[in-house]
């Protein structure tokens, strides 16, 4: 992620994501687009999060760490599983619609975050600028960036990610893990 994308191509990517989740929603074929009157950031490989919800409550968070496809594609792709197939939540009614609020995540490349000693990890954090993904063994979890506006302690942080994860709380304490690192460009519905 070299720039921002330009306020048309934010405006798009919000727009695709709300008319592609009241097509899924409804059962309808997903929107198309014309490849031709994309910019090159939308046509180019991108990883994203789409964030729902409701009256400033969580009902739909999907994403990709990784960049498999171009940001249009993930955009469209993500926007349907936050709707549908978050197991965290029943699917997305046709009434809920229209109570949406959406946000998305345009994610950088993530990068190894070295520490030698499992206390030293919580030091080595940027509150509200790093995406954190924990490995151990086959678990892995991740917390945008913006999840530190309601955990703000890394200590607090860390444990969360953690219980997200599978794994006890305190496991960030006792254990070296594999830790990436990745910032996001973030934007969203107008209220």
């Amino acid at each position: 992620m070299d720039q921002p994308l330009p306020k048309k191509d934010r405006l798009f990517l919000l727009g695709l994501a709300r008319r592609t989740i009241e097509a899924a929603v409804n059962r309808r074929p997903l929107p198309a687009w014309d490849e031709h009157e994309l910019s090159a950031a939308l046509t180019s490989s991108g990883a994203s999060f789409v964030t729902l919800t409701i009256a400033g409550d969580l009902r739909g968070c999907i994403g990709s760490l990784e960049a498999h496809q171009s940001l249009v594609e993930d955009v469209r792709e993500h926007a349907v599983q936050a709707a549908l197939e978050d197991y965290r939540f029943p699917p997305v009614t046709a009434e809920e619609v229209d109570l949406l609020h959406i946000e998305i995540s345009r994610l950088t490349a993530p990068v190894p975050l070295k520490y030698d000693q499992p206390g030293h990890l919580k030091d080595k954090l940027q509150p509200e600028v790093d995406g954190v993904i924990l490995r151990d063994g086959f678990k892995r979890a991740t917390f945008l960036p913006q999840v530190w506006r309601q955990l703000p302690d890394a200590e607090e942080f860390l444990s969360h990610l953690c219980l997200k994860m599978g794994a006890s709380a305190d496991l960030w304490r006792r254990k070296v893990l594999e830790v990436s690192i990745y910032h996001v460009e973030e934007f969203e519905e107008s209220a």
